[in-house]
């Protein structure tokens, strides 16, 4: 999958890497050479994760963290700076789909998807200036650019997280930083699995609206991630780039 990726010696920090878009993530940057840790809530998903990317050889870090916790976040950053040596890339995967226009929806896109995503970046900051590599990661959304009748909150939330990867990229560091904007991902257990089941007219209603006529994989993005995290990328930052099959082209 990542063949044509080298990150040997590159130290890479995936928040929110135990399943689907993270997992991927973490393991393509596992797999291209790097040392890679990884954060979650889930026990079980974070320590199955952890040993498919030992598997790569590379060292690895995993460690349970509420990234709706500022201290946990704290305290998760340096012990994956010291596991790994430093870090060299920072992947802001978590959220916490906030949809519904409750305080309670909003609440946990404000503290997971884009206060999460600050947190850490504030933490990694002396490590990733002190790389000749640095590079933060954000997962937004196609939701960040359209007006939608539902999910006013994660919208919103995921517009606000691309705009502030356009503002990273303006700090004196010279640290890149980019997001990527998923269009409908499906991997098993994960949210278009579960509407699959729950809300089939939703589903089915989605996957009209994509011109490949398929929903997204999480390896899509991982390998999306891998090219802006590459020396490749090496002169674009404050960018959002779309991932999405041409979704967005259909509303």
């Amino acid at each position: 999958m990542t063949a044509a990726f080298d990150f040997s010696g590159y130290r890479v920090v995936v928040a929110g890497g135990s399943r689907g878009i993270g997992r991927s993530i973490a393991l393509g940057f596992a797999e291209a050479g790097a040392a890679v840790s990884i954060c979650a809530r889930g026990a079980a998903a974070l320590e199955e994760t952890r040993q498919a990317l030992a598997a790569h050889g590379a060292p690895t870090h995993a460690q349970r963290c509420d990234l709706a916790d500022a201290s946990a976040i704290d305290a998760y950053m340096a012990d994956a700076a010291a596991a790994l040596g430093g870090i060299d890339v920072l992947v802001n995967n978590a959220s916490g789909y906030g949809f519904d226009d409750s305080d309670e929806g909003w609440l946990a896109g404000f503290n997971v998807d884009l206060m999460a995503a600050v947190r850490a970046s504030r933490a990694a900051l002396p490590h990733l200036a002190a790389s000749p590599h640095g590079c933060i990661l954000h997962t937004s959304s196609i939701a960040a650019f359209r007006p939608r009748a539902s999910g006013a909150a994660y919208a919103a939330v995921k517009a606000a997280l691309s705009q502030y990867a356009t503002s990273q990229a303006l700090a004196p560091q010279r640290i890149r930083v980019n997001a990527i904007a998923p269009g409908s991902i499906a991997f098993a257990d994960g949210l278009w699995d579960r509407r699959r089941v729950g809300q089939p007219e939703l589903y089915r209603a989605t996957l009209a609206k994509i011109p490949f006529g398929r929903f997204g994989k999480p390896e899509e993005i991982a390998h999306a991630a891998l090219f802006l995290a590459s020396p490749w990328a090496g002169w674009i930052t404050g960018h959002t780039l779309v991932v999405d099959g041409g979704q967005m082209l259909n509303g």
